[in-house]
């Protein structure tokens, strides 16, 4: 049971939505699941095409937990010109010394703040602050800001059966531990991440096993929710019909008998 004898609960969960700001259907998803389903938080792209759309949302929903989706790769710069593309376009600027990436993401912090939102967490867009450079930066960011959480993103266990190449990047990602923890010491991260080797692959049925499987102790669970609309239909990412399995996945009956079952205690950043 995930209780002790004197009915503590021994579970705890942040459910996290990836992307808020990205499109008005992401948006609009992200909401849905806080009001009506078992998202406790989510993390806002400054350079997101509807930062005002989601910014509004986030005044309007005091509940929903918000923080920082620092983003290094796609869009502008919120210090000018484009971003890189995609990680490997970024891990090219990171070593050749073209990209001021702590006056970006302290820029990003800063668009958040004066929105009059005051984010309880940080994380970052494809997970760069893997990259030693970048989680330099985020940990500054971090501590100069007072935002104590960052994104402990090695997943707890393979859920889902990926093949080979999922289960090599998982190991390699999972190496980076030790130094990971060394740089963030004096910070907050979750006991435990899940959502890695799901990411575009959850449905109620995974939503469900990942929630039974989890440890005690306190656990973030990463997810994409939105509605696959215009807006996203449009835009340039892979994760487009699959916010909305996970959408239903978050408002699905089936996995909140999940979360009662086990008496876990959802629950945002803030609060923690």
């Amino acid at each position: 049971m995930p209780s002790d004898q004197t009915g503590a609960v021994l579970i705890r969960l942040a459910v996290n939505a990836d992307d808020f700001g990205f499109t008005r259907d992401v948006n609009d998803g992200i909401v849905e699941a806080h009001r009506s389903g078992i998202l406790t938080s989510t993390t806002l792209m400054a350079n997101g095409v509807a930062f005002d759309h989601a910014a509004q949302l986030a005044r309007s929903n005091p509940t929903l937990d918000v923080g920082c989706h620092l983003t290094l790769v796609g869009g502008e710069a919120l210090t000018g010109g484009r971003l890189p593309s995609g990680v490997p376009e970024l891990l090219t600027a990171l070593a050749r010394g073209k990209l001021a990436i702590y006056e970006e993401l302290a820029a990003q912090v800063r668009k958040i703040q004066a929105a009059g939102i005051r984010p309880t967490h940080l994380d970052t867009h494809k997970h760069t602050h893997l990259a030693p450079p970048v989680l330099r930066a985020v940990a500054r960011i971090a501590h100069e800001f007072d935002i104590r959480w960052i994104r402990r993103p090695f997943d707890f266990s393979p859920i889902v059966n990926g093949g080979w190449a999922p289960k090599a990047l998982r190991l390699a990602i999972g190496l980076q531990r030790l130094p990971f923890a060394r740089v963030l010491d004096g910070l907050r991260t979750t006991d435990h991440f899940v959502g890695f080797a799901l990411t575009g692959r959850i449905g109620v049925e995974e939503m469900e096993q990942a929630i039974r499987r989890l440890p005690e102790g306190f656990t973030e669970l990463m997810c994409h929710p939105g509605y696959c609309r215009d807006e996203l239909m449009a835009a340039p990412t892979r994760l487009k019909q699959s916010r909305e399995r996970e959408l239903e996945a978050l408002l699905s009956p089936r996995v909140r008998r999940a979360v009662e079952s086990r008496n876990i205690l959802l629950a945002g950043f803030g609060s923690a």
